[in-house]
């Protein structure tokens, strides 16, 4: 007992013990009133981009800038200051279009080191695409790497500054109208007198549309005196003597090329290498208008009359409706008939070869044949609205511009209508859609503008196409607002003079304006296609007197053939 009270009194010691030391100290850490030290900032790891621009605008590296000017000024801000002596091994500046040479810069330090401003030493070249990076080798003055890339890729504007002296519109359309000649001229076949299919393709391709267009042209050059009357009768004499007597002929018909020395066909493509009814239309558009000019009564003039008299008279194209459909088609080969089947039907550049069956002396069409099949009893009328102008015919937004081209050279639309529509507004609003269209430029292609503009048929980089606001890839064709003349005067006017005056270094040449160009995909054509000059001073020449629409109308048959298909004009 006396054991267990001493173990007793010896535990009540421990326990006051531990209550007399530990009692001060939670009282002590209650009445404290200081607050705990915050703790330090973690110090930081990042060197990062904050800012980066090119002349004020803002970029990623997944983008592509158009319209840079000459002297651009890059400025990449970072999260801190910059070790100098790292920045020129890490910045990279080249002109890709021009083999990657190294572009010249200067660099300089603002914000405390934090931010580059980098510039060119000269100034940078025109419509070229340059790469601006800048690696993970920038370090800041701490020593840390920059935690990405900078990237830019860019393009320059086109030189806006003129690249000829001005002249008067006048002198202008002369020079456009004689240079654009000389494919015709100079560069026609040697045997044959015809037009070369292009400037970029076996010289012996002659096309037979093409060469209806360039008579039509020549008759255009003699009115404007580039060449002489007894020049132009020589050289189409020499054409139509070679349509005559050498070209084969399919029913009366011509193939769409041809060689231009024997005449034999080069096929267009499968099963067709016979007849080309719509061809073979542009021909005999560009002949007759021939006829009626050389009207003399001298043997050669009266040579020539009688000539294109028979050719003319030889077309079949009755035959071409495949036994008596109400639609003409468009091929026929002597190997395989038919089997092309494509019907000629519109809204399209199609007009004249049933103005033309219709006014055959001797194998004429009817005029159901053209309500059914060009017409497709009415199924070619639009008249939906875009971008505030009807359309009375074709597809949506119109179709290239080549459609209200190529049957209009010899066909006046002014004061024409039908069933189906009035055709000055066909041919005006058409363009002016297209023209409006590529104004509004929906897919921000470079360039685009009041004075850059117009969507047809044309070459484009590795190909060729049919431009059109429903098919718009970026490539401008000169043909197409210049030969838009007699439709949008004005605005046409503007084109024509912003392609020759401010590109005129990229697309004026040995024959006139080159066939296209894409200032988005700094590409611009080497060529020139028969189709497309063609068009361009039968057009202006329209613009100007009237002389082709005047010419081809006062043909006889053709009055007859329109009135029979139901058209109404002045000049009917």
């Amino acid at each position: 007992m006396r054991e267990v009270r001493k173990n007793e009194r010896a535990f009540r010691l421990v326990i006051l013990l531990m209550f007399v030391l530990v009692v001060p100290f939670v009282q002590c850490k209650k009445t404290s009133s200081a607050p705990p030290p915050p703790p330090p900032p973690p110090a930081s790891s990042n060197f990062t981009v904050v800012t980066q621009t090119i002349n004020s605008i803002n970029f990623t590296s997944t983008q592509t800038l158009y319209g840079i000017n000459a002297s651009p000024s890059i400025r990449i801000s970072f999260s801190d200051k910059i070790d100098r002596n790292t920045a020129s091994s890490a910045i990279s500046y080249y002109n890709k279009t021009q083999n990657s040479s190294n572009v010249p810069f200067t660099v300089s330090y603002q914000n405390n080191d934090s931010t580059l401003v980098i510039t060119p030493s000269t100034s940078i070249s025109y419509l070229n695409e340059y790469i601006f990076s800048i690696s993970t080798l920038l370090k800041s003055v701490s020593g840390k790497a920059v935690s990405s890339r900078v990237d830019l890729n860019f393009i320059t504007q086109y030189d806006p500054s003129d690249k000829f002296p001005r002249i008067s519109d006048s002198a202008l359309l002369d020079l456009v109208q004689q240079q654009t000649f000389k494919y015709f001229w100079e560069y026609g076949h040697p045997v044959s007198g015809m037009a070369r299919e292009r400037s970029n393709a076996t010289p012996e391709t002659v096309t037979s549309g093409g060469s209806g267009f360039g008579v039509m042209a020549i008759v255009a050059a003699v009115s404007r005196g580039f060449i002489t009357r007894i020049q132009a009768l020589q050289r189409i004499q020499t054409i139509v003597s070679f349509l005559k007597n050498t070209a084969p002929k399919f029913h009366g018909a011509f193939s769409h090329w041809m060689n231009g020395t024997t005449g034999a066909v080069i096929p267009f493509g499968a099963n067709d290498d016979g007849a080309d009814l719509v061809e073979t239309s542009y021909m005999m558009m560009g002949l007759l208008t021939a006829r009626q000019y050389f009207n003399a009564a001298d043997p050669a003039e009266t040579t020539l009359r009688a000539d294109i008299n028979t050719l003319w008279n030889g077309v079949e194209w009755d035959w071409f409706r495949q036994n008596g459909k109400k639609v003409l088609y468009w091929n026929w080969s002597p190997n395989s008939g038919f089997a092309v089947n494509v019907p000629v039907q519109g809204w399209n550049e199609t007009l004249i070869t049933y103005v033309l069956a219709a006014s055959s002396p001797n194998h004429s069409i009817p005029k159901t044949v053209y309500d059914s099949g060009f017409a497709r009893n009415g199924a070619m009328i639009n008249n939906s609205n875009y971008y505030g102008y009807q359309l009375p015919l074709g597809p949506p937004g119109g179709g290239p511009l080549f459609f209200e081209h190529y049957s209009f050279l010899g066909i006046n639309p002014n004061g024409l209508t039908d069933a189906y529509a009035n055709y000055t507004t066909q041919t005006k609003n058409h363009t002016l859609i297209n023209y409006t269209y590529c104004v509004s430029n929906p897919k921000g292609w470079y360039g685009y503008s009041d004075s850059c503009w117009g969507l047809t048929a044309s070459d484009i980089k590795n190909g060729y196409t049919a431009s059109s606001p429903t098919n718009d890839v970026s490539y401008i064709a000169p043909t197409a607002a210049v030969s838009s003349l007699p439709y949008t005067p004005t605005e046409s006017m503007k084109a024509l003079k912003f392609f020759y005056y401010v590109l005129g270094d990229k697309i004026w040449g040995q024959y006139g304006f080159k066939d296209a160009f894409s200032l988005q995909n700094l590409w611009f054509a080497d060529s020139y296609l028969a189709i497309d000059q063609g068009p361009m001073i039968v057009m202006i020449e329209n613009y100007r007197s009237g002389l082709l629409w005047n010419l081809f109308t006062s043909c006889p048959e053709v009055k007859t053939g329109m009135q029979l298909l139901g058209f109404s004009a002045p000049y009917l």
